[in-house]
Protein backbone atom coordinates (compact mmCIF):
# COMPACT_ATOMS: atom_id res chain seq x y z
CA UNK A 1 0.00 0.00 0.00
CA UNK A 2 1.25 3.20 -1.12
CA UNK A 3 -0.31 6.12 0.99
CA UNK A 4 0.30 9.43 2.68
CA UNK A 5 -0.12 11.39 5.73
CA UNK A 6 -2.95 10.16 8.19
CA UNK A 7 -3.90 7.13 6.31
CA UNK A 8 -0.11 5.82 6.06
CA UNK A 9 0.48 6.35 9.82
CA UNK A 10 -3.27 4.80 10.72
CA UNK A 11 -2.65 1.87 8.39
CA UNK A 12 1.22 1.46 10.18
CA UNK A 13 -0.33 1.52 13.44
CA UNK A 14 -3.51 -0.67 13.21
CA UNK A 15 -3.41 -2.18 9.69
CA UNK A 16 -5.60 -1.69 7.24
CA UNK A 17 -9.40 -1.87 8.44
CA UNK A 18 -12.43 -2.57 6.46
CA UNK A 19 -16.04 -2.74 8.00
CA UNK A 20 -17.93 -4.84 5.81
CA UNK A 21 -21.49 -7.11 6.49
CA UNK A 22 -21.28 -5.66 10.01
CA UNK A 23 -17.79 -7.32 10.91
CA UNK A 24 -14.12 -5.33 11.27
CA UNK A 25 -11.60 -6.84 9.42
CA UNK A 26 -7.94 -6.26 9.71
CA UNK A 27 -5.21 -6.45 7.86
CA UNK A 28 -1.82 -6.26 9.13
CA UNK A 29 0.52 -8.38 6.60
CA UNK A 30 0.97 -5.45 4.11
CA UNK A 31 3.53 -3.02 3.54
CA UNK A 32 2.83 0.05 3.99
CA UNK A 33 4.94 3.11 2.60
CA UNK A 34 4.88 6.38 1.07
CA UNK A 35 8.15 6.03 -0.71
CA UNK A 36 7.30 4.06 -3.98
CA UNK A 37 11.22 2.40 -3.80
CA UNK A 38 10.72 0.66 -0.95
CA UNK A 39 8.17 -1.37 -2.51
CA UNK A 40 10.40 -1.90 -5.76
CA UNK A 41 8.68 -3.04 -9.16
CA UNK A 42 5.81 -4.66 -9.31
CA UNK A 43 3.61 -6.90 -11.60
CA UNK A 44 0.30 -4.37 -11.24
CA UNK A 45 0.43 -1.08 -9.94
CA UNK A 46 -3.68 -0.82 -8.90
CA UNK A 47 -3.90 3.06 -9.04
CA UNK A 48 -7.29 4.41 -6.45
CA UNK A 49 -6.26 8.05 -6.66
CA UNK A 50 -8.43 10.60 -7.91
CA UNK A 51 -7.68 11.55 -11.55
CA UNK A 52 -5.91 14.89 -10.20
CA UNK A 53 -3.88 13.33 -7.87
CA UNK A 54 -2.80 10.43 -10.61
CA UNK A 55 -2.00 12.95 -12.72
CA UNK A 56 0.51 14.65 -9.85
CA UNK A 57 1.82 11.40 -8.24
CA UNK A 58 2.46 9.76 -11.90
CA UNK A 59 6.84 10.49 -11.90
CA UNK A 60 6.72 8.84 -8.47
CA UNK A 61 5.54 5.57 -9.53
CA UNK A 62 8.62 4.74 -11.85
CA UNK A 63 10.27 3.02 -8.73
CA UNK A 64 6.93 0.46 -9.15
CA UNK A 65 7.20 0.02 -12.72
CA UNK A 66 9.09 -3.01 -14.22
CA UNK A 67 9.68 -3.71 -18.00
CA UNK A 68 6.10 -5.41 -17.83
CA UNK A 69 4.46 -3.99 -15.39
CA UNK A 70 0.94 -2.75 -15.80
CA UNK A 71 -0.95 -0.05 -14.55
CA UNK A 72 -4.68 -0.53 -13.97
CA UNK A 73 -6.65 2.65 -13.67
CA UNK A 74 -9.22 1.64 -10.83
CA UNK A 75 -10.48 5.17 -11.02
CA UNK A 76 -13.81 7.06 -11.37
CA UNK A 77 -14.41 8.80 -14.79
CA UNK A 78 -12.58 9.09 -18.04
CA UNK A 79 -9.30 7.81 -18.03
CA UNK A 80 -6.09 9.61 -19.38
CA UNK A 81 -5.53 6.70 -22.04
CA UNK A 82 -9.39 6.72 -23.38
CA UNK A 83 -8.32 7.08 -26.97
CA UNK A 84 -5.39 4.64 -27.11
CA UNK A 85 -5.75 2.34 -29.52
CA UNK A 86 -9.23 2.89 -30.50
CA UNK A 87 -9.73 2.93 -33.93
CA UNK A 88 -11.51 6.06 -35.74
CA UNK A 89 -10.71 10.00 -36.34
CA UNK A 90 -9.76 10.02 -33.03
CA UNK A 91 -7.40 7.34 -32.43
CA UNK A 92 -4.57 8.21 -29.63
CA UNK A 93 -5.81 11.98 -28.92
CA UNK A 94 -4.85 13.16 -25.59
CA UNK A 95 -8.07 14.77 -23.44
CA UNK A 96 -6.35 17.90 -21.81
CA UNK A 97 -9.02 17.88 -19.20
CA UNK A 98 -7.75 14.67 -17.45
CA UNK A 99 -4.07 14.28 -18.63
CA UNK A 100 -2.67 18.04 -19.46
CA UNK A 101 0.32 18.01 -21.86
CA UNK A 102 -0.19 14.44 -22.23
CA UNK A 103 2.01 13.86 -18.67
CA UNK A 104 0.52 10.43 -17.73
CA UNK A 105 0.70 9.67 -21.27
CA UNK A 106 4.22 9.97 -21.91
CA UNK A 107 5.90 9.40 -18.31
CA UNK A 108 3.71 5.91 -17.45
CA UNK A 109 2.83 5.00 -21.75
CA UNK A 110 -0.64 3.90 -22.60
CA UNK A 111 0.73 0.30 -23.08
CA UNK A 112 0.96 -0.55 -19.36
CA UNK A 113 -3.21 0.75 -18.68
CA UNK A 114 -5.52 -1.97 -18.09
CA UNK A 115 -8.70 -0.30 -17.64
CA UNK A 116 -10.78 -1.15 -14.05
CA UNK A 117 -14.00 0.06 -13.49
CA UNK A 118 -15.15 0.32 -9.46
CA UNK A 119 -18.82 -0.65 -8.85
CA UNK A 120 -19.13 -0.93 -4.77
CA UNK A 121 -19.70 1.40 -2.40
CA UNK A 122 -17.49 3.11 0.24
CA UNK A 123 -16.99 5.58 2.50
CA UNK A 124 -13.81 6.38 4.67
CA UNK A 125 -15.25 6.67 8.31
CA UNK A 126 -11.78 7.41 9.77
CA UNK A 127 -8.17 7.70 8.17
CA UNK A 128 -7.05 4.05 7.80
CA UNK A 129 -10.98 2.72 8.05
CA UNK A 130 -12.88 1.84 5.27
CA UNK A 131 -16.67 1.52 5.35
CA UNK A 132 -17.68 -0.95 2.59
CA UNK A 133 -21.74 0.15 1.57
CA UNK A 134 -22.72 -2.45 -1.46
CA UNK A 135 -20.78 -3.83 -4.16
CA UNK A 136 -17.58 -6.10 -5.11
CA UNK A 137 -17.33 -5.88 -8.86
CA UNK A 138 -14.08 -4.64 -10.55
CA UNK A 139 -14.70 -5.04 -14.54
CA UNK A 140 -11.26 -5.16 -16.47
CA UNK A 141 -10.99 -4.40 -20.08
CA UNK A 142 -7.22 -3.92 -22.34
CA UNK A 143 -7.71 -0.96 -24.58
CA UNK A 144 -7.42 -2.59 -27.74
CA UNK A 145 -9.99 -5.43 -26.14
CA UNK A 146 -7.76 -8.06 -26.37
CA UNK A 147 -8.14 -11.10 -23.49
CA UNK A 148 -4.34 -10.75 -22.67
CA UNK A 149 -2.48 -13.53 -20.24
CA UNK A 150 -1.79 -10.23 -17.92
CA UNK A 151 -5.25 -9.23 -17.56
CA UNK A 152 -6.45 -12.80 -17.24
CA UNK A 153 -4.41 -13.62 -14.64
CA UNK A 154 -5.30 -10.24 -12.26
CA UNK A 155 -9.03 -11.25 -13.01
CA UNK A 156 -7.92 -14.93 -11.94
CA UNK A 157 -6.43 -13.61 -8.80
CA UNK A 158 -8.97 -11.20 -8.20
CA UNK A 159 -12.18 -13.78 -8.33
CA UNK A 160 -10.14 -15.71 -6.05
CA UNK A 161 -9.69 -13.54 -3.13
CA UNK A 162 -13.93 -13.61 -3.68
CA UNK A 163 -14.38 -10.04 -5.77
CA UNK A 164 -16.56 -9.89 -9.11
CA UNK A 165 -13.54 -9.49 -12.31
CA UNK A 166 -15.19 -9.97 -15.76
CA UNK A 167 -12.94 -9.27 -18.41
CA UNK A 168 -14.59 -6.94 -21.21
CA UNK A 169 -13.80 -6.99 -24.81
CA UNK A 170 -15.07 -3.32 -24.85
CA UNK A 171 -14.25 -1.46 -21.24
CA UNK A 172 -15.14 1.50 -22.48
CA UNK A 173 -19.13 0.58 -22.80
CA UNK A 174 -18.38 -0.20 -18.90
CA UNK A 175 -16.47 3.05 -18.45
CA UNK A 176 -19.33 4.41 -19.89
CA UNK A 177 -21.96 3.26 -18.33
CA UNK A 178 -20.59 4.41 -14.88
CA UNK A 179 -19.81 7.65 -16.05
CA UNK A 180 -23.36 8.00 -17.42
CA UNK A 181 -24.18 8.14 -13.55
CA UNK A 182 -21.26 10.02 -11.67
CA UNK A 183 -21.44 13.05 -14.30
CA UNK A 184 -24.41 13.64 -13.06
CA UNK A 185 -25.63 12.30 -9.87
CA UNK A 186 -22.10 13.88 -8.43
CA UNK A 187 -22.02 17.19 -9.31
CA UNK A 188 -26.13 17.62 -8.43
CA UNK A 189 -25.41 16.05 -4.91
CA UNK A 190 -22.32 17.94 -3.94
CA UNK A 191 -24.49 21.10 -4.92
CA UNK A 192 -27.81 20.37 -3.66
CA UNK A 193 -26.33 18.33 -0.62
CA UNK A 194 -28.88 15.41 -1.58
CA UNK A 195 -27.99 12.00 -1.34
CA UNK A 196 -28.34 9.35 -3.89
CA UNK A 197 -31.51 8.09 -3.49
CA UNK A 198 -33.03 12.02 -3.05
CA UNK A 199 -31.10 13.14 -6.37
CA UNK A 200 -32.49 9.68 -8.51
CA UNK A 201 -35.92 10.30 -7.08
CA UNK A 202 -36.49 14.11 -6.95
CA UNK A 203 -38.77 15.14 -9.89
CA UNK A 204 -36.71 18.01 -10.45
CA UNK A 205 -33.06 16.58 -10.28
CA UNK A 206 -34.06 13.26 -11.67
CA UNK A 207 -35.22 15.38 -14.73
CA UNK A 208 -31.71 17.51 -14.97
CA UNK A 209 -29.88 14.02 -14.39
CA UNK A 210 -31.74 12.34 -17.22
CA UNK A 211 -30.92 15.35 -19.84
CA UNK A 212 -27.38 15.36 -19.07
CA UNK A 213 -27.56 11.68 -19.80
CA UNK A 214 -29.07 11.88 -22.56
CA UNK A 215 -26.69 14.61 -24.16
CA UNK A 216 -23.77 12.36 -22.58
CA UNK A 217 -25.01 9.07 -24.74
CA UNK A 218 -24.82 11.13 -27.62
CA UNK A 219 -20.93 11.81 -27.05
CA UNK A 220 -20.61 7.88 -26.32
CA UNK A 221 -22.20 6.43 -29.14
CA UNK A 222 -20.66 9.18 -31.57
CA UNK A 223 -17.36 7.81 -30.02
CA UNK A 224 -18.60 3.88 -30.90
CA UNK A 225 -20.15 3.01 -27.20
CA UNK A 226 -22.90 0.80 -26.60
CA UNK A 227 -24.88 1.64 -24.09
CA UNK A 228 -26.95 -1.80 -22.68
CA UNK A 229 -29.55 -0.08 -20.52
CA UNK A 230 -31.71 2.70 -20.82
CA UNK A 231 -31.28 6.47 -18.90
CA UNK A 232 -34.30 4.97 -17.13
CA UNK A 233 -32.76 1.67 -15.68
CA UNK A 234 -29.44 3.24 -15.01
CA UNK A 235 -31.29 6.16 -12.80
CA UNK A 236 -33.44 3.40 -10.84
CA UNK A 237 -30.10 1.80 -9.69
CA UNK A 238 -28.79 4.46 -8.61
CA UNK A 239 -32.10 5.32 -6.33
CA UNK A 240 -31.43 1.66 -5.52
CA UNK A 241 -28.11 2.30 -4.12
CA UNK A 242 -30.46 4.16 -1.14
CA UNK A 243 -29.26 6.98 1.11
CA UNK A 244 -25.48 7.03 0.17
CA UNK A 245 -23.23 10.10 -0.28
CA UNK A 246 -21.64 10.12 -3.33
CA UNK A 247 -17.79 10.74 -3.77
CA UNK A 248 -18.00 14.49 -4.67
CA UNK A 249 -20.55 14.90 -2.37
CA UNK A 250 -18.32 13.37 0.52
CA UNK A 251 -14.79 15.42 -0.20
CA UNK A 252 -16.96 18.30 0.00
CA UNK A 253 -18.29 18.00 3.42
CA UNK A 254 -14.98 16.76 4.41
CA UNK A 255 -13.33 20.19 2.75
CA UNK A 256 -11.41 18.06 -0.11
CA UNK A 257 -10.55 18.46 -3.71
CA UNK A 258 -13.10 17.45 -5.46
CA UNK A 259 -12.80 15.61 -8.67
CA UNK A 260 -14.96 17.18 -11.43
CA UNK A 261 -12.84 16.94 -14.78
CA UNK A 262 -12.26 13.52 -15.07
CA UNK A 263 -16.19 13.17 -14.15
CA UNK A 264 -17.56 16.44 -15.91
CA UNK A 265 -15.34 18.35 -17.68
CA UNK A 266 -13.58 15.51 -19.98
CA UNK A 267 -17.38 14.54 -21.73
CA UNK A 268 -17.88 18.12 -22.12
CA UNK A 269 -14.14 18.21 -23.84
CA UNK A 270 -15.54 14.98 -26.17
CA UNK A 271 -18.56 16.66 -26.63
CA UNK A 272 -16.41 19.15 -28.63
CA UNK A 273 -14.37 17.22 -30.15
CA UNK A 274 -17.17 15.32 -31.78
CA UNK A 275 -19.43 18.56 -32.11
CA UNK A 276 -22.27 17.69 -29.65
CA UNK A 277 -23.85 20.75 -27.78
CA UNK A 278 -23.74 20.05 -24.46
CA UNK A 279 -26.32 22.73 -22.83
CA UNK A 280 -27.19 20.73 -19.41
CA UNK A 281 -23.65 19.92 -19.27
CA UNK A 282 -22.53 23.06 -19.40
CA UNK A 283 -24.52 24.53 -16.66
CA UNK A 284 -24.15 22.01 -13.87
CA UNK A 285 -20.38 22.23 -15.06
CA UNK A 286 -20.11 25.93 -14.82
CA UNK A 287 -21.81 25.41 -10.89
CA UNK A 288 -19.87 23.15 -9.35
CA UNK A 289 -16.62 24.31 -10.99
CA UNK A 290 -17.53 28.02 -9.24
CA UNK A 291 -18.64 26.40 -6.10
CA UNK A 292 -15.67 24.23 -6.11
CA UNK A 293 -13.05 27.56 -6.68
CA UNK A 294 -15.57 29.57 -3.50
CA UNK A 295 -14.51 26.77 -1.68
CA UNK A 296 -11.21 26.16 -2.26
CA UNK A 297 -11.97 22.69 -3.57
CA UNK A 298 -11.26 22.47 -7.30
CA UNK A 299 -7.45 21.67 -8.00
CA UNK A 300 -6.14 23.05 -11.08
CA UNK A 301 -2.74 23.42 -12.25
CA UNK A 302 -0.99 26.32 -12.49
CA UNK A 303 -0.09 25.48 -15.70
CA UNK A 304 -1.29 22.69 -17.73
CA UNK A 305 1.31 22.78 -20.85
CA UNK A 306 4.19 22.62 -18.54
CA UNK A 307 4.72 18.61 -18.18
CA UNK A 308 5.34 19.00 -22.10
CA UNK A 309 8.00 21.90 -21.64
CA UNK A 310 10.44 20.88 -19.15
CA UNK A 311 14.00 20.57 -19.90
CA UNK A 312 16.74 17.87 -18.65
CA UNK A 313 13.92 16.05 -17.02
CA UNK A 314 13.24 18.70 -14.19
CA UNK A 315 9.29 18.86 -13.47
CA UNK A 316 8.13 22.10 -12.99
CA UNK A 317 4.60 21.28 -12.77
CA UNK A 318 2.89 23.06 -9.82
CA UNK A 319 -0.26 21.37 -8.21
CA UNK A 320 -2.76 24.04 -6.68
CA UNK A 321 -5.58 23.54 -4.61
Amino acid sequence: MIARGAHLEAMKTNGLKLLIDGEERVSHDCLCTDDPEEAGPQDYVIVTLKSHQAYDAAERLAPLLGPDTAVVTAMNGVPWWYFYELEGPHKNHRLESVDPGGWQWKTLGPERAIGCVVYPATEIVEPGVIKHVYGNKFTLGEPNGATSERIQKLSDAMNDAGLKAPVRDNIRDDIWIKLWGNLCFNPISALTGATLDIVATDPATRILSRSMMLEAQKIGEALGVHFRVDVHRRINGAADVGAHKTSMLQDLENNKPMEIDALVTAVQEMGRLVDIDTPFIDSVLGLIQQRGRVLGLYPTFAARDLASDSKDGEDTRELVD
